[in-house]
């Protein structure tokens, strides 16, 4: 198993399968790359089949234990269900999606050796859905939810993005889960530096604070130094509700262990940054492995190292890299 400097092993990748989308959420970063959306067709810049499975076993040679496809939208790949198949049997695999083409094909990929999945959804009000993503597919994303359900992908995690636009949507969707078995809730704090749009931000302290009201029970996981809420209803039914809060959280970025790989071939060692991306090549294995060990040994915690914050409290570029990448 690959470390960086900073001792944090690299356990997990995360894939992305395509830029492509069929939705246009106001907050999309795309994985970090920004707003890179273009054709719907398949396009000649993505990975093929044999790249993807390529790289998956030479991550398994370095003992990483999970892969997470994304995108764009992962499911806009026809090949996703052999890609799903020909991952190593010792990584587990998860899927993040909007959700929408997972009726009719959820027991296909969970026979081909899907083990969890994340569904985007950040409202319950099928107007206030389209105002965020620009998609009136709301009920094919419920849909795709109950399919997953009924496929074994059983929790379903929702993912909602905590912003200007979502933030009073959030009890609604606490009491959803809670009243809906098999589901959970994923609250991500809005990252107004991939997006461009800071006046859109929310104090995520204040969704700690009022979950905290809420809760029955809370619980601290080590990976990311996240929280977890456990809330009831007025009948039978508790939620579980996690909180993703990366902005300026250098114990979030003490604890990644995950590198991300673009959909044309890139390493990506971090979200926030696009200036150490790290090709490929022609997806050899050789070129692989050193690729891999390159941006692993290169990888930097974001918060608290690559950013720290000067005497006003403010974060900052470290001078220390300042001239040895570029773009930022």
């Amino acid at each position: 198993m690959l470390a960086d400097e900073f001792g944090r092993e690299v356990t997990g990748v995360r894939v992305s399968l395509t830029d492509r989308c069929n939705f246009d959420c106001v907050y999309c970063h795309n994985e970090g790359l920004g707003d890179t959306r273009g054709p719907m067709d398949p396009q000649d810049d993505e990975m093929s089949t044999d790249d993807v499975v390529r790289f998956l076993e030479v991550a398994a040679e370095f003992d990483v234990d999970a892969v997470k496809f994304t995108g764009g939208e992962p499911m806009l790949r026809d090949d996703l269900t052999e890609i799903i198949e020909r991952t190593p049997d010792q990584m587990e695999v998860s899927l993040t999606t909007n959700g929408t083409f997972l009726p009719g094909r959820a027991e296909a990929l969970v026979d081909a050796g899907l083990e969890r999945v994340n569904v985007s959804q950040d409202a319950l009000d099928p107007t206030d859905f389209a105002e965020i993503t620009k998609s009136g597919a709301y009920e094919k994303v419920i849909e795709g939810v109950e399919a997953a359900l009924e496929a074994g992908l059983d929790p379903v995690k929702l993912n909602m993005v905590v912003f200007e636009h979502t933030a009073g949507y959030v009890p609604q969707m606490v009491d959803h889960v809670a009243e809906n078995e098999g589901l959970q809730l994923q609250l991500i704090e809005y990252m107004p530096e991939l997006t461009g749009k800071p006046e859109w931000n929310v104090d995520i302290e204040r969704v700690h604070g009022w979950l905290a009201e809420q809760a029955d029970e809370i619980e601290h996981r080590e990976m990311h130094d996240r929280k977890r809420y456990w809330v009831s209803n007025d009948g039978d039914g508790r939620g579980m509700v996690e909180i993703v809060d990366p902005v300026e959280n250098p114990t979030f970025c003490a604890n990644c262990h995950r590198v991300r790989v673009t959909h044309e071939g890139y390493l990506k060692g971090c979200l926030n940054r696009n200036d150490d991306l790290k090709s490929m090549g022609e997806m050899s294995k050789p070129e692989i492995r050193e690729a891999f060990r390159e941006v692993v040994a290169n990888r930097v915690p974001y918060y608290g190292e690559y950013m720290i914050q000067n005497a006003d409290g403010e974060w900052e570029l470290n001078d220390k890299y300042i001239g040895e990448y570029a773009g930022i």
